[in-house]
């Protein structure tokens, strides 16, 4: 059994299987409601129901006062459909209008992937999780006042735990501590989510996914959360690095275009002899323009060092791009 859920005031509709909360279904069909914890502990979720009745599970009273419930208020991560419904909630249609907060985490597994690449998996305090949009980042907030940004490669779906892939930069303090010292069960803190490189799925048009080293992280994120919600437009994904190491994930890659039919390109920019690189080699975005040499009809994500996204803009645009339909994020590195 299914139940229709319409939102108020956008007029926006999804169902909710039996059983299911309404947030679990409203974010697995692409609408992003606001949350905080997930447990009905924050009320950051609260909506009022219009029309309808829910089950209000495990929803707190801290967070929903008896009075509230009565009046017809209730926790969407906890609240399950008992009839269709209409809700009263405001709906995040905008990253910025996604809330930036201050978190403390606790590093919950180390993964050396290549000699230089670190997967960072984190864990939130019981009562918390972070609302994101696949593909942005966060920000550590360190004991001498600086910050290092990171991009996040998990999607939303999978906020258990959050994963990041860092790159050892000789010299880097950061990056330096997480090679070297860095324990499971170390505490951190950091702000986000930050950035404007989401997917927009509103968009029709292919999508052409460009990754450079650990650039390979957000378009990790972007993927999983694409495959998540059934988008239907063709993906292709580049992926470049220096050598075969440097494609730290590239079974992930591999998987997904065997499983999922995602169209996908592996580019060395300086294979070493016992790479036996039988594959393309060069810059990874001249390999899509030889690929795609009229890109008027698509939509193009590039993640990686300032220099490839630069040169990315310039070209792609050169071979039909709309600007508009161009979105980035440039890695740079802070040094020691």
């Amino acid at each position: 059994m299914t139940y229709q859920v319409t939102l108020q005031p956008s007029g926006r509709r999804f169902a909710v299987a039996a059983g299911s909360t309404l947030l679990e279904a409203a974010l697995d069909a692409g609408v992003n409601l606001p949350y905080g914890c997930k447990n009905g502990a924050c009320g950051t979720c609260k909506g009022k129901v219009l029309a309808g009745r829910v089950d209000h599970g495990a929803a707190q009273d801290d967070a929903l006062p008896a009075g509230e419930r009565n009046a017809g208020f209730a926790l969407l991560c906890c609240a399950r459909p008992q009839s269709d419904l209409i809700v009263e909630v405001r709906e995040a249609d905008a990253a910025g209008e996604l809330p930036v907060r201050t978190l403390p985490c606790r590093v919950e597994r180390l993964d050396r992937v290549a000699d230089d690449v670190m997967v960072m998996r984190l864990k939130l305090p019981t009562n918390e999780r972070l609302q994101f949009r696949a593909g942005q980042y966060i920000e550590f907030l360190l004991a001498d006042g600086k910050r290092r940004a990171f991009s996040l490669a998990n999607p939303p779906h999978a906020d258990t735990l959050v994963e990041l892939h860092v790159r050892h930069v000789p010299g880097g303090n950061f990056t330096d501590h997480v090679f070297s010292a860095m324990k499971v069960k170390d505490i951190l803190r950091f702000e986000g989510p930050f950035g404007s490189f989401y997917l927009r799925e509103d968009s029709v048009r292919p999508a052409i996914l460009v990754a450079g080293g650990t650039g390979f992280a957000p378009i990790k994120a972007l993927v999983e959360h694409a495959l998540h919600i059934g988008v239907q437009r063709p993906l292709h994904l580049y992926w470049g690095a220096r050598d075969r190491a440097g494609l730290y994930l590239n079974d992930l890659a591999e998987t997904w275009a065997a499983q999922y039919g995602i169209t996908y390109v592996p580019v060395l920019s300086a294979p070493a002899a016992a790479d036996d690189w039988q594959g393309r080699t060069g810059l990874v975005h001249e390999a899509v323009l030889a690929d795609h040499p009229d890109l008027a009809a698509y939509q193009a994500y590039v993640c990686g060092a300032p220099a490839m996204c630069e040169a990315a803009l310039k070209d792609f645009v050169t071979h039909g791009l709309p600007r508009e339909e161009f979105f980035a994020d440039a890695f740079s590195y802070a040094p020691k």
